[in-house]
């Protein structure tokens, strides 16, 4: 026992660098960790105190942890007994599988990252590229939800930018846990995105163990009151429009729900709009080609940014034009279910997109575009600002969101054909705005971000132009003015 032993130094370094790592681990990091968590829990429980809707306990726990109770939940167990069967593996592999999904859905929320730094982020970037504008928001319908509901905000989606704006603006209330799609996990966003309590998930794969996974994390994290953001589009809106939705997250919901537990799920809708959607030719391209694939051209992007940043330097960059939020009615699937007996996810869906649509921010460059588009591509400056005048008119005795400029129709005009211009999409002519050859496409896909709200003041009609005044069909020759 006490006799010498000898050794290389090299054997000794590597034993003794062995043993430092144990004690770390064993010792050390623990405690550390310990600190730290505690030190997190305590800024957490004074950031609650402001917050309308505090985070949750599910949102804080450990990823580890979460991962471990959604893979052993007795549904989950279930689908991988038959996906065993199904497929004919172990079901040791089955498991494994489940596993992999459940370390690619369930997200590593950190409040430190979220209202530390990406907060920060979100609102600089925001305010740097837009002018952005709260619409309707109703307080007291928000402070009303029972504070043990879970909210979900259901919206539409225009641009990537709509996470950045709605992260920031609703920071005073609640932490938002983002359902996001495939091109979220790339470096460096993945793992940003993961620690600002973003849940990954892949909208065309249809394995049914990957479904029961998913469904089973979003209806835990309902049923423990997290604070959601979904997009029922599914996707980005190709042409312009708020499309149909897509039912899986709510249906999970949905099916999920149980009014006898006490705590209802409230659906708050929230419209988008912009004056310019930084995608919006890689939306129009991939409309044409027939695909819903965007593949990330860093070249393009780092372009895109380095022109913009040397403008600013320089003092020449001009912002995008405006972005507006607004949040419609809240609606509780309680009150919901209770006034619409056996309705399921359909009926549910409708509701909440046709809320949406009615919600949709009107801004000077939709207005303008949709008032082109509908003079077959040119008009005189004075009839598109009395055109314009007349559906703000009209739009805001219906109750839709109208911003104009300082409230007049002139300098929305102004602002709008002026955006449309730098960028080479309308042409001004002899009085006249036309749109330039080949950007038709463009032009309809702002307008079409309000047609449904054109249509629906259709019938109540607008008021007549004076004849000097009326639209200018591509091809006449007659000058307008002379007819005064």
């Amino acid at each position: 026992m006490t006799s010498t032993v000898e050794m290389p130094v090299w054997v000794l370094v590597l034993v003794l660098g062995f043993a430092a790592i144990a004690a770390l681990d064993r010792v050390l990091v623990p405690s550390v960790r310990w600190f730290f968590r505690r030190r997190m829990e305590r800024a957490v429980a004074e950031l609650n105190k402001r917050l309308e809707r505090p985070i949750q306990p599910f949102k804080l726990m450990r990823r580890q942890d979460m991962i471990v109770r959604l893979i052993y939940d007795p549904h989950v167990m279930e689908a991988v007994v038959e996906h065993a069967s199904a497929q004919g593996v172990p079901e040791s592999v089955a498991f494994q599988q489940a596993r992999s999904y459940a370390r690619e859905i369930v997200p590593r929320f950190s409040a430190a990252t979220y209202f530390g730094f990406a907060i920060r982020l979100a609102r600089a970037v925001s305010r740097g590229l837009y002018r952005v504008r709260l619409g309707h928001y109703d307080d007291d319908a928000v402070r009303a939800i029972d504070p043990k509901a879970a909210v979900v905000f259901v919206m539409n989606h225009r641009s990537n930018m709509d996470y950045v704006l709605v992260t920031w603006l609703a920071a005073e209330r609640s932490a938002l846990s983002y359902a996001v799609g495939e091109w979220a996990r790339i470096w460096p966003l993945k793992a940003m995105i993961r620690a600002m309590g973003a849940y990954f998930i892949r909208r065309r794969y249809r394995s049914p163990l990957y479904r029961q996974v998913l469904s089973r994390y979003v209806q835990m994290a309902t049923r423990e009151g997290v604070t959601q953001a979904i997009f029922p589009e599914g996707g980005l809106s190709l042409d312009g429009r708020v499309g149909t939705a897509r039912k899986g997250l709510l249906r999970y919901i949905v099916s999920d729900f149980q009014a006898a537990d006490g705590r209802d799920v409230v659906f708050i809708p929230v419209a988008l709009n912009y004056d310019r959607v930084l995608e919006d030719r890689v939306l129009i391209a991939a409309r044409e080609a027939g695909a819903r694939r965007f593949p990330v051209r860093y070249g393009e992007m780092l372009r895109f940014v380095a022109r913009h940043l040397w403008r600013r330097l320089r003092g020449r960059f001009h912002r995008f034009g405006y972005a507006a939020v607004t949040f419609g009615a809240p609606l509780s699937l309680e009150a919901f279910l209770r006034a619409t007996p056996g309705a399921g996810t359909d009926l549910l869906t409708t509701e909440l997109m046709a809320r949406i649509r009615a919600a949709v921010p009107v801004l000077p460059v939709p207005l303008v575009a949709a008032a082109l588009e509908r003079a077959d591509g040119a008009l005189d400056e004075d009839a598109l600002q009395a055109r314009v005048a007349a559906w703000a008119d009209t739009l805001r005795s219906r109750g839709s969101h109208v911003h104009l400029p300082q409230g007049e129709s002139a300098r929305a005009v102004a602002e709008g054909v002026e955006s449309l211009e730098i960028r080479g999409i309308v042409a001004r002519e002899g009085g006249m705005v036309r749109i330039r050859p080949g950007q038709e496409a463009l032009v309809g896909f702002y307008g079409a971000s309000i047609a449904h709200l054109l249509d629906a003041a259709a019938p109540e009609g607008v008021p007549d132009m004076p004849s000097h005044l009326r639209l200018r069909r591509p091809g006449e020759k007659e000058n307008y003015k002379q007819d005064t």
